[in-house]
């Protein structure tokens, strides 16, 4: 009977222990490991169109990111203003009601002046000086500030140069704008447009097909990608090729965004938002000169402004230099040297 006993007592251990085998710890094992990052979805926003080159990079960033967090990060993008428009996309980042953003320095200058310094008329000679004085320091001080905002700056994104298109006349000299109505896209591009004598309108992007259809804009400053993804031939019969400004994209997010990613998550952004940064830099000037020709294929009859044309036009638009120290003190002055060094 004792040896009964022992062996039932035995058996009844063996049991419990095969139970807790079974059950106990399958519960551990379908548990996430400590530390397992959490999955995260980030709204992003575009004003401009899906087709755009620049959103194409954002799908890019969006493929890349998915695949260096395992899928735990997924970016949904919302393209063409269909959720924010390019007015009050700052606004959202700012609050916390959009995770991301890509919106022209234009825009971000409503809060911080000093942005204005990409539209300033004839600054840069060349895509690669862009690049240089943004990595230079104007990209960390201009950054800083977006910081003091509660805004991180992923992406510096080269735009391009923008150039004037109109439907009345082939325009080679300032003179040949004045009387004209032509939209801006941001102060100091609207400044540019008064200094060569036409009068000038801001309007979001995607209002400008219908309002040069309408007549009630004779023309605009943008990049020709940004023309030929909203099929601005349509409407306009001559082009300008200046390359008077380049106003920078960025690719912005609230801080408290990013901060709700973990370690690895944050990291794996940062090097993704880095590699397109570097395939933008890479496009920027192959896609303006296709679109360009693009534009002449459509119907547009385009003038390419020379060396000599260029002097004039840096004269006729030094007011706007001018205007951007007066305004921005030191601080405009320390912007120009390192853009223009």
């Amino acid at each position: 009977m004792k040896l009964s006993k022992k062996f039932t007592a035995a058996a009844l251990v063996a049991a419990l222990v095969l139970v807790a085998g079974c059950g106990g710890s399958d519960k551990k094992a379908d548990a996430p490991k400590a530390g397992a990052d959490k999955k995260v979805t980030l709204k992003l926003a575009a004003q401009l169109p899906a087709s755009h080159w620049l959103v194409k990079n954002m799908d890019s960033l969006k493929t890349k990111v998915a695949a260096k967090t395992n899928n735990t990060v997924e970016i949904q993008i919302s393209a063409a203003g269909a959720t924010f428009k390019d007015k009050n996309m700052n606004d959202a980042i700012v609050s916390g009601a959009l995770d991301m953003g890509l919106n022209t320095v234009g825009r971000w200058a409503q809060v911080i002046p000093a942005m204005n310094v990409f539209d300033v008329p004839f600054l840069f000679p060349s895509y690669e000086q862009i690049d240089k004085a943004i990595d230079g320091g104007v990209g960390k001080m201009l950054g800083d500030e977006l910081q003091k905002k509660g805004v991180r700056p992923l992406i510096w994104a080269d735009y391009g140069f923008v150039q004037f298109a109109n439907n009345k006349k082939l325009c080679k000299t300032p003179d040949d704008f004045k009387g004209m109505k032509i939209r801006g896209y941001s102060k100091y591009s609207s400044e540019t447009i008064k200094a060569i004598g036409a009068s000038s309108t801001t309007m979001s992007s995607g209002e400008v097909y219908m309002a040069i259809k309408n007549g009630t804009l004779d023309g605009q400053i943008s990049g020709t990608p940004a023309m030929m993804s909203r099929k601005m031939y349509e409407v306009h019969k001559y082009l300008t090729i200046t390359n008077n400004a380049s106003p920078e994209f960025i690719v912005a997010m609230n801080e408290k965004s990013f901060q709700k990613l973990s370690a690895n998550q944050q990291k794996a952004l940062l090097e993704a938002a880095a590699e397109v940064r570097d395939d933008i830099r890479k496009q920027a000037k192959s896609e303006d000169l296709k679109a360009n020709d693009e534009m002449k294929k459509n119907g547009c009859e385009l003038y390419t402004m020379t060396p000599e044309d260029i002097k004039v036009w840096q004269a006729k638009t030094k007011p706007v230099w001018d205007l951007f120290v007066k305004e921005n003190g030191e601080v405009g002055k320390k912007l120009i040297e390192m853009c223009t060094k």
